[in-house]
């Protein structure tokens, strides 16, 4: 009996050991897509977590900033995330960090430029963070101060500054990706920084009005169609460089891509009311299927890197924009909503379950079109799956608001000009010096100098020397002015049958390496040193900067890697051919 016990109880732990969370097969949410309560309550948990990653709003931290690796651009959408969140739930708790952030980051000219990030902001990346204004104007999240900057007018000031950037001179139109002329890939011109400009272009005419915002969105649809950015199959490849015309088309395609055009196409289609937006979102919708895999094919899957293990922390939050911009087109296009929802609501639970991850094993993994935790957690990760969670619940929400519907934001259409054509980073600006000011580093310097001398005299005198310190120091001029006779004279150093060139002598040459010889060496060994992709070699030292959300000939060769498996997942058949 006491055996048949002992069996019992060890079943039990056992049970509860492959019940609980810990087991990394084990789901750490069971959602249900068409739950409100399951909704609300996983996406509460999952946003919790995700705040974790941000220390912007404590002390020493720096609002509107994540910390390393992820670079700026992506704490914009991370807020954006919060708007949404905020939007879906009407939890507030998060509302001030959101606030201090984009208020934070807004720079000069309250454009989104600020001055700590010249290194590594691009025109997409300034993208992000109008976009995220544009969505706290749309869904009327709580305006700032009046003394400070409204979210509609930052909107519109990264619109002008990118409207006067539109270079005409190579490629026949069409935003460089880069910003300032000295960054790696100002001669590249890349699918999503076009994407963040007319999405942005056709949200402000839908809200404002304005016909001039729509004839931007018009003029980038027309000039990504004409350089084949997008394609005869409605596919969006990632870009092309000046220096070919962007005729050398880089093939591989992300998500965030097809998205924003899908987000702007939607907005346009319900500015316009004209067919040919639907045409256009439509058969942006249909290419978009490449990126759902899966046994049932409805699985959202970052298809250009995820399976070949190259996604990028850049590349693993672009699913997140992606869920959040197809739960959005449904309130601009309302037919849309049959056919994204069973995508959202079968990546939604799918990726739920990968949510097993970190200390508390409920972080949320990358890739959800497998039954195992892929073992990756981090900011992109979180964000998606929160995101596409959250989009399940999308239809019991208001849609954004326009001025004729309830907007509140202000707009400032003018804003932004001190930025525009500027692609060199403003040199920093200094108070003029004051006599205080010259007084002080004077009174300073004689400090320094005075201790300087001090502590060399220190070093030099020899303790055990029965000489005085001042007799000392006299010897040590002697000597040195010997040393720098000989040097003159070209002795200091040799021997006998040895060269100053290091080359082979007579008897008594050496062999030891001299301190230059080292130096050189040492250089030449890190140049040779093989640099991992999209990163420098300062990294290491605490200064990272950014190559890339695609880095440019992304990915690196592989016998695993064929561009060709990246262009093939949508039959021509269900991404009909543009005639026109």
């Amino acid at each position: 009996m006491a055996h048949s016990r002992h069996g019992i109880g060890f079943t039990k732990l056992m049970l509860a050991a492959l019940l609980t969370p810990t087991n990394p097969f084990a789901a750490a949410y069971d959602l249900d897509p068409h739950s409100t309560s399951s909704i609300m309550s996983i996406a509460k948990q999952m946003t919790a977590d995700l705040v974790t990653y941000y220390n912007g709003d404590k002390p020493g931290g720096t609002p509107g900033l994540l910390p390393s690796p992820y670079y700026w651009w992506e704490a914009g959408a991370f807020l954006g995330s919060l708007i949404d969140y905020w939007y879906y739930t009407g939890d507030d708790q998060y509302n001030k960090l959101v606030e201090q952030g984009l208020l934070f980051q807004v720079g000069d000219d309250n454009d989104y430029m600020p001055r700590n990030q010249t290194l590594t902001e691009g025109n997409d990346d300034q993208g992000f963070w109008g976009l995220a204004v544009m969505t706290a104007a749309e869904l009327k999240f709580p305006d700032p101060p009046d003394d400070q900057p409204q979210w509609l007018a930052l909107a519109q000031a990264v619109f002008n500054t990118q409207a006067a950037r539109w270079d005409t001179q190579h490629c026949s139109g069409g935003l460089r990706w880069q910003i300032f002329r000295w960054n790696r890939g100002y001669d590249y011109k890349n699918s999503i920084s076009q994407a963040c400009f007319f999405a942005l272009g056709a949200r402000l005419a839908l809200y404002t009005g304005n016909s001039s915002y729509a004839k931007w969105a018009d003029r980038t649809w027309d000039w990504m169609v004409g350089v084949g950015f997008i394609d005869q199959y409605w596919r969006v490849i990632d870009g092309g460089h000046i220096g070919a015309d962007c005729t050398d088309h880089v093939p591989y395609q992300f998500s965030y891509n097809a998205g924003g055009f899908i987000l702007g196409a939607a907005a346009m289609y319900n500015y316009t009311e004209k067919p040919i937006w639907k045409e256009r979102l439509d058969n942006l919708l249909t290419g978009s299927k490449v990126f759902f895999t899966g046994p049932e094919k409805n699985i959202m899957t970052e298809v250009a890197c995820e399976a070949v293990n190259l996604c990028s922390t850049d590349q693993q939050s672009f699913k997140a924009y992606v869920s959040r911009w197809l739960a959005a087109i449904t309130k601009w296009a309302p037919h849309t909503y049959d056919f994204v929802m069973p995508y959202l609501r079968a990546s939604a639970v799918a990726a739920a379950k990968q949510c097993v991850g970190g200390n508390n094993k409920r972080m949320c993994g990358l890739k959800w079109n497998q039954d195992k935790y892929d073992g990756s957690t981090g900011v992109g990760q979180q964000m998606a799956a929160m995101e596409v969670t959250l989009a399940c619940m999308v239809k019991d929400r208001p849609a954004p608001v326009t001025f004729e519907t309830g907007g509140t934001s202000k707009g400032n259409p003018g804003s932004g000009g001190n930025d525009i054509g500027r692609n060199e980073p403003r040199p920093p600006s200094y108070r003029p010096l004051t006599a205080g000011d010259r007084a002080g580093a004077a009174i300073l310097t004689a400090a320094v100098l005075l201790a300087m001398a001090t502590a060399i005299g220190w070093m030099l005198a020899d303790e055990r020397s029965e000489k005085s310190a001042v007799q000392q120091f006299k010897g040590f001029q002697k000597s040195t002015s010997a040393a720098i006779l000989a040097a003159a004279s070209g002795k200091l150093g040799t021997r006998p049958g040895s060269s100053l060139d290091g080359k082979a002598g007579g008897i008594g040459t050496t062999s030891k390496r001299t301190p230059t010889s080292i130096v050189v060496e040492k250089n030449r060994a890190i140049e040779a040193t093989a640099v991992k992709l999209g990163r420098v070699r300062s990294e290491s030292l605490g200064t990272p900067k950014r190559m890339s959300n695609m880095p440019i000939g992304w990915p690196r060769q592989s016998k695993n890697t064929r561009s060709s498996a990246l262009l093939e997942e949508v039959p021509i058949e269900s991404a009909p051919s543009r005639t026109s």
